[in-house]
């Protein structure tokens, strides 16, 4: 393995995170990430912005405000 540097790793870091990059190409950012501590912490804050995102897609809206959402957009609806 080669070390990609940088600039690769840094690219290809939402791909390599969402396991979207070939075999190769995963393990020259894995050795990457393991050896350049820069890199490691951009790593780390794509993972952690990834997942707050990941869970705040999977929480549901009151249902006092779903029901208020509908009805507004309802009542724009019907006035356009």
């Amino acid at each position: 393995m080669t070390d990609c540097g940088c600039e690769k790793a840094r690219r290809d870091l939402e791909e390599y995170l969402r396991n979207e990059v070939c075999k190769t190409k995963h393990s020259d950012i894995a050795e990457h990430l393991a050896n350049c501590p820069g890199c490691q912490d951009e790593a780390l804050v794509a993972r952690t912005l990834t997942d707050v995102v990941a869970r705040a897609c999977k929480e549901e809206a009151p249902e006092e405000l779903r029901a208020r959402v509908l009805a507004e957009l309802r009542a724009a609806h019907t006035t356009h």
